[in-house]
This record gives C-alpha cells, structure tokens and sequence, in this order.
C-alpha cells in the first residue's frame, strides 16, 4: 500500500505542477497557478499520515516505511528548487520571460552552487532521520524496527556521497576552455 502511495504521490506532484504552471502561465490565471503550487506540500502530508496509519494499524515495519521517509526528506531538501526551475523555465517559454540564468559551469562558481544543492541533501537526510526516529519511538519495539534503522544509513551514506561530489568542485574547479567566457550565474545576476 505504502508503495502505491509514493508512486500516487509523486505522478500527483507532477500533475500538480504542471496545472499549477498551466494555469500561470496558458490560462493567465497566477493566483489559480499558485494555489496548485502550493498544494505540493499537502501529498507528502497524506503519504507522512498514511505511514503513520499504517504503522499504528500493525503494520510491520519495513522498506516501504523507510522509502516513504526517505521520498518526504527529498521533497523537502530539493522540492523548491525543482519547482522554481521549472517555474522559470515556463515562464520562459509560455510566458515570454526570459531564459532563466543557467547555473555557473566552472571555478567556485560552480562549487558555490554544487554546495548549495548538497545543502539541500543534507536537509533531506534530516528530515528523513527525523522522520524514522519517530516512526522507530512510535513502533517502540527494538525487534521490529531494524529495517527502519538501517534507512536512516541509507539517507546519510547519500548525503556523504553527494558531499564527496559536491567537494570535489572545491578541490578541482573546472576551468572555462578558452575562447568562452566563463560568464558565471553570479555574474550575471550582479549584472541584472
């Protein structure tokens, strides 16, 4: 069931998002968009309550419950960047905005950015520790709660990889290949 849900929830965030963008941008209707967009947060509430319900209803404990900490701490660290991403590339094309500026491609631009979407892991690993812990103080049975324990390595062993990657644009910026301009995201907003 807990499987189903995830899936449901996140073909519903994309259905979600892309009336939210439909309704800004095709029908002129933003304050119709923006309530769609904001209803986002409102599936990873029912998928966190039908978790809870589940366990509370004797459910065992087990990957799916983890799965579901792991979906709601994704969605929580790097959801708004998903969304504004696609909102400035909407705007872009339906709207008749601007290209959105495009991340920074080389030196510590680049590492600044990359260390930022890491920061974005790390909250998501958080958020889906926290979210196990409780459901592990809910359960309140140490023999039944392994594979739950076992989930929140799996969050932070992500988290140490991305950060590894993430370091690695501090230890070896890439440099612009001559002849381009190497004009970063940064850059370019100083210059707006």
């Amino acid at each position: 069931m807990i499987v189903a849900l995830i899936a449901a929830c996140e073909i519903g965030f994309w259905v979600l998002l892309a009336a939210g963008l439909a309704f800004r941008y095709l029908l002129r209707m933003r304050r119709t968009g923006l309530a769609l967009l904001l209803c986002e947060p409102l599936l990873e509430v029912v998928l966190l309550v039908a978790t809870a319900l589940d366990l509370k209803n004797g459910a065992e404990p087990n990957w799916t419950h983890g799965l579901a900490a792991l979906y709601i701490g994704y969605t929580v660290g790097h959801g708004h960047r998903t969304v504004r991403w696609l909102d400035g590339h909407a705007a872009h094309r339906l709207g008749g905005a601007p290209p959105p500026p495009k991340p920074p491609r080389y030196g510590m631009a680049r590492a600044r950015h990359e260390g930022r979407i890491w920061i974005g892991t790390l909250i998501g690993a958080a958020v889906a520790t926290a979210l196990l812990q409780l459901a592990i103080w809910y359960v309140d049975d140490p023999s039944r709660v392994t594979s739950l324990e076992s989930w929140r390595f799996v969050a932070w062993r992500t988290a140490g990889i991305h950060g590894l990657i993430a370091l690695s644009y501090w230890i070896w910026p890439r440099k612009a290949p001559a002849g381009e301009s190497g004009m970063t995201l940064e850059k370019e907003r100083v210059q707006r």
